[in-house]
């Protein structure tokens, strides 16, 4: 294992590139006409001062691969800090970067096609200039800049350049993502082929815990000639040698650590002065799928017992089990290696509080989905897993994991391996394998008198653990497949009984909505928090199954999201307990009876628009399952007193069986008008029939009408699609918006009503044309004039 550790020291360094193929004089402006072949081995461009460099690089040595790119001259490792063609070599044989005639900046392979261009054509005296900042810039005949490569970059910021809404960094592997999310806080995103998490700032915290803010919305970010990195949610890093003076950059290495870098300008080495990770098992996916980031020094990668490297050579693979688990083989096949202090962390399968370590590895075993469980002995906490990514081991992490394994493979590999285990193939069900076992394979230890003494207190533990079981169970008369007891999901999500919530809701006596999924009812629970309650109709999975689905649904958590908090499974029942929202639902105010309902103003309209955008945005972007609504309506939009938007019934279509990248549907979902083409024509369900519905509701918003069923215009009623081609001919005519909701008696902004209408319009669009809710919700923020307002998401 310790041969396959030196790829540590490869990614810091991976952006430090091989040296340009020449390093005579060159100018830092060229006009139209200039180009240059790769093999003709010239820079294209240096900066006045000399800082920096670009032209070709050469993807390492004995490759014919070639970039254009931007360097730092006096670096000993010739670090590129931008790069045209990621991902997108060119030959190194005849290759060409021009700017041609037009004024565009082309890079071509030796077969003349182009392979990255600058799109800007601006005519015969367009020029391109290499700056003292780093920036390639294209100017106009009017010395206009038109293009910028600081507007696009790729692993690295320099001083005074911005990194916005609209840009991120990207590490060289391609997995680890530096941007703003849709809360306007810095983040850094692992996006793997399999799985997306965020791991910093903590995900366990919220952003005010995390020393942020998200009451912003300018979302940007920079570095500046002191070597402070400043962002607008509140982060900053300072450099170690802060200072002006001295020529810096920040870079997302391979390993998906933020880096500060400072040049020492007497040897040309890079200094790390600031890093955004500390503890670097905690970058998720560094040690790939199923890999394990040990603590020792520094830090390694290791598989768990009886998984092996995917790809020796690249730990981003991660590891591979070398035995096969099927649902057909029974509980007592299987047993469980302990790794001290080990994590997986996220993708619960399930969550469980103050239950015993029995019960724990119990579930596990009931369950064919669970490769392993982390026990937290101290206060009872219990995470199965059924898919293992950031996997760690840390001295002083209160817990530790368990992985299953077939007893075949187990009792063959001990053998072989001369692992110290004397273990009862009748009774025991865990090998408690020391830190130092499961690394080294040590067999100098004998542990026989404490495994009888713990298999005799295990069995009396046991005998009272059925005991108490068939007591508790039999009183209260609850199915078999409800043994588990109560299990407590996190500490805001919970399993209930049928009988709990009958009593919660006085019998189901005060119902709060109907729907197509079922009936909602006003509920107090035993702490006397209000709930909503929902009695669902039509869920035909069996309990094992809606328990996992539901599992998913509770650990979605967002500002514009109905809270989850617990759930009902009990032989025919299936009920959802949900928080409880004030104002109820968007359509009681805009098509209620007008002489009653409260009027909303239009700042209201705009916030409940932005926020509803949010929430779905996060269900389609963000969550680290994919969540698709399918019945975005006013009905499922609720209003809390402050009038902030939150979305019912987000997680109700992950009930059905889903493929990716769309759903499998056996009936039609949504309600009728709100529904996108898709689903009559019988096509691939995603996440595009949301983004229609939300059009649908956006013009709603504005009118004031339900318009999904059609409306009156000049006295004549139209059909919903002719009151949609109605307002396609205001937008293009250029004239006054006269749809918006004539209550409000021309109290509203009159920029954010053409904006509102626009999105609505192009969210109507057929599907390749309609716009994401990740891209709506960018639209909506530049118009977003509630300065001093929190901007919630």
């Amino acid at each position: 294992m310790a041969a396959n550790n030196h790829w540590f020291l490869y990614p810091i360094f991976l952006s430090f590139l091989s040296v340009p193929l020449c390093s005579r004089a060159s100018p830092w402006q060229a006009g139209t006409g200039t180009s240059l072949r790769v093999d003709h081995g010239e820079i294209f461009l240096v900066s006045p001062d000399t800082t920096f460099s670009c032209g070709f690089y050469s993807s390492g040595e004995g490759t014919n691969a070639y970039y254009f790119s931007i360097w730092f001259t006096h670096a000993t490792d010739t670090t590129v800090v931008w790069t045209a063609n990621c991902g997108s070599p060119v030959n190194g044989h005849g290759s060409t970067i021009s700017l041609n005639r037009e004024g565009n900046l082309l890079l071509t392979d030796v077969n003349g096609s182009t392979v990255w261009e600058s799109k800007t054509k601006w005519g015969k005296h367009t020029t391109v200039a290499l700056l003292n900042s780093g920036n390639l810039v294209i100017r106009a005949s009017n010395d206009q800049v038109v293009w910028q490569s600081f507007d696009s970059p790729t692993d690295t910021l320099l001083p005074s350049q911005n990194l916005t809404r609209e840009t991120k960094l990207v590490s060289p592997s391609g997995y680890h993502i530096l941007y703003f999310d849709n809360d306007n806080v810095l983040r850094l995103l692992y996006n793997g082929p399999e799985i997306t998490s965020i791991y910093w700032p903590s995900p366990d915290y919220n952003a005010l815990q995390n020393g942020r803010t998200r009451f912003n919305s300018s979302k940007n970010a920079v570095l500046d000639d002191e070597g402070i990195f400043r962002s607008s949610d509140g982060f900053k890093m300072t450099a170690s040698d802060s200072g002006s003076g001295i020529k810096r950059r920040i870079t997302i290495d391979y390993d998906g650590n933020l880096r500060m870098y400072s040049l020492n300008a007497a040897n040309g080495n890079w200094t790390v002065t600031g890093e955004a990770v500390l503890q670097m098992c905690y970058v998720h996916g560094l040690c790939g799928k199923n890999g394990i980031c040990e603590y020792s020094q520094g830090f390694r990668c290791n598989c768990p017992p009886e998984y092996e490297m995917t790809d020796p050579k690249n730990w981003n693979k991660g590891c591979r089990p070398t035995f096969r688990i099927n649902c057909g083989q029974r509980r007592e096949d299987f047993t469980f290696v302990k790794i001290p202090h080990g994590d997986f962390y996220g993708f619960d399968l399930t969550s469980n509080k103050s239950i015993s370590f029995e019960e724990c590895m119990q579930i596990c075993l009931d369950s064919c989905l669970c490769l392993s469980f982390t026990y937290k002995a101290g206060e009872g906490l219990c995470y199965t897993k059924d898919r293992l990514y950031n996997g760690q081991v840390y001295p002083y992490f209160p817990g530790d994991n368990y992985i299953k394994l077939p007893k075949k493979v187990t009792s063959t590999s001990s053998a072989s391996r001369h692992f110290s285990l004397t273990c009862n193939p009748k009774n025991d069900k865990v090998m408690l394998v020391s830190k130092d076992a499961y690394m080294k394979n040590s067999d100098n230890i004998k542990w026989i008198y404490f495994y009888v003494f713990a298999a005799i207190l295990g069995a009396v533990e046991l005998l009272f653990i059925i005991t108490g079981w068939h007591f508790l169970f039999k009183m209260h008369n609850i199915p078999k497949s409800m043994e588990e007891g109560y299990k407590m999901v996190t500490s805001q999500f919970r399993r209930f009984t049928y009988r709990e919530l009958v009593e919660a809701s006085g019998k189901f006596k005060e119902e709060l909505g109907k729907g197509g999924s079922g009936t909602v009812y006003r509920g107090i629970l035993g702490d006397k928090k209000i709930v909503a309650i929902k009695k669902l109709t039509d869920v035909r999975q069996g309990e094992e199954e809606f328990w996992a689905e539901v599992t998913l649904i509770g650990r979605i958590n967002h500002i514009n999201l109905v809270r989850m908090w617990g759930f009902c499974s009990e032989g025919k029942h299936r009920l959802l307990v949900y928080e409880y929202v004030e104002n109820e639902s968007l359509d009681k105010y805009l098509f209620s009876d007008r002489r009653t309902a409260t009027l909303l103003t239009w700042s209201q309209r705009f916030k409940i628009a932005l926020g509803t955008a949010r929430g779905l945005a996060y269900l389609h972007h963000e969550c680290l399952e994919w969540v698709v609504h399918c019945d975005v309506k006013p009905e499922n939009i609720l209003l809390t007193r402050d009038f902030e938007a939150k979305i019912a019934d987000f997680g109700l279509s992950k009930l059905s069986k889903r493929d990716s990248p769309s759903f499998s549907f056996t009936h039609m979902r949504g309600t009728m008008g709100y529904m996108a083409p898709e689903w009559a024509l019988n096509l691939p369900i995603n996440a595009k029939v949301d983004v229609y519905s939300y059009g649908v509701v956006l013009l709603e918003i504005v009118t004031g009408n339900r318009v999904s069923s059609g409306t009156i215009i000049d006295d004549e009623e139209v059909d919903f699609m002719q009151f949609v081609q109605e307002v396609k001919q205001m937008l293009t005519r250029g004239v006054d918006l006269d749809i918006v909701d004539f209550r409000i008696k021309g109290h509203f902004n009159h920029e954010q009503a053409t904006a509102m209408v626009k999105i609505a319009v192009s969210c109507l669009e057929e599907r390749s044309k309609r716009p994401t809710m990740d891209q709506i919700v960018k639209d909506l923020m530049v118009y977003n004039d509630e300065d001093n307002h929190p901007a919630y998401f």
